[in-house]
């Protein structure tokens, strides 16, 4: 983002009104200059409100990203320990999950992640768009290197889901549940997802890159842009103060710990803990798998993180990465 938009940004970051005169003063620019920096940063989905004898103001207030105040709110003693210099802070990338494949390629270690404000291709499972509008969300990527094959990854988006769980109840968000695979669901709507990526290096470790999308200050301007139903953590807890920097901190603590016990002992000691989680359990369901409708009851899943449906032909089991799970009305 251009400096004096960041500027403006900063300076509207409270949410409470500031005339055009003091904008303009501030930024050094003129009153035309400030309009025109507004229309900019509504181009990029800030909701910027201007009123005629009030000046403008931003709806929701702001608080941007940044890498201190990550490593302000990590615990005392992360375990893992990752050192806060692994975490890089973008105003703009293409996606974070790509960024990070880009860093891993140049020698990136374990536990490195990107944040962003605003991703440009951001992308959910089956090459959906996710829709990133500007520091309104959360939008991050872990890179993890396992000493494992590929097929024994099978679970890991269901621990990134047990370890995002965990991360929003340690910030007082209850009634979150999982939908296999990767989906975060409260009320019915989605709140947040999870994008798996792997890279085999022959010969090396199994790079694998961790996209994690959390709805938190969703923007009506592109709630029109989701097509499904979505909430978010401002909806849940209007009350609240939500840090999304403490938010990202939290997260990031709860994907570097997941990450270090599934490479010791797989999905089955997370298994327990996602069946506690699990929205579809023992309901109708059906999935979309590649070109049939399954239909049948859910039966949780099994020590490999695969679903298990109870059908006319018996218990099936179905992998990561195959399968689109909707409950059947």
């Amino acid at each position: 983002m251009p400096r004096r938009e960041t500027e403006l940004l900063q300076l509207l970051a409270d949410g409470n009104f500031h005339s055009g005169v003091e904008l303009a003063a501030s930024v050094g620019i003129s009153r035309a200059g400030v309009w025109k920096l507004v229309r900019a940063l509504q181009a990029r989905d800030v909701d910027v409100q201007a009123v005629r004898g009030r000046g403008y103001r931003l709806v929701n207030g702001l608080e941007l990203l940044d890498v201190q105040s990550i490593a302000h709110w990590l615990p005392a003693d992360p375990q893992p320990e990752v050192p806060a210099e692994r975490v890089s802070v973008l105003d703009e990338v293409d996606s974070t999950n790509l960024w990070l494949a880009r860093a891993a390629r140049e020698g990136a270690v374990s536990g490195t992640a990107c944040l962003a404000e605003r991703q440009t291709h951001g992308r959910g499972r089956l090459g959906r768009q996710w829709v990133s509008p500007y520091a309104s969300n959360l939008y991050l990527s872990v890179l993890w290197h396992f000493e494992l094959p590929p097929a024994r990854l099978a679970g890991l988006s269901l621990v990134i889901g047990v370890a995002l769980v965990r991360a929003l109840r340690g910030l007082g968000i209850e009634g979150v549940g999982l939908k296999w695979p990767n989906d975060l669901v409260c009320q019915g709507r989605k709140l947040a997802g999870i994008l798996i990526e792997i890279g085999a290096e022959e010969g090396g470790p199994v790079r694998v890159v961790i996209g994690v999308g959390v709805n938190v200050m969703m923007p009506p301007a592109v709630a029109c842009e989701i097509g499904q139903p979505w909430v978010d953590l401002r909806s849940l807890a209007p009350d609240a103060v939500i840090s999304r920097n403490r938010l990202a901190a939290v997260v990031l603590a709860e994907i570097w710990a997941a990450c270090a016990q599934f490479a010791q002992t797989g999905f089955g000691a997370f298994r327990d803990e996602w069946l506690a989680y699990d929205l579809t359990r023992d309901q109708p369901v059906r999935l979309v798998w590649q070109t049939q409708a399954i239909e049948g009851v859910a039966r949780g899943v099994n020590d490999v993180g695969e679903l298990l449906l109870d059908t006319e032909a018996g218990v099936r089991s179905f992998g990561i990465g195959e399968v689109s799970l909707r409950i059947r009305l």
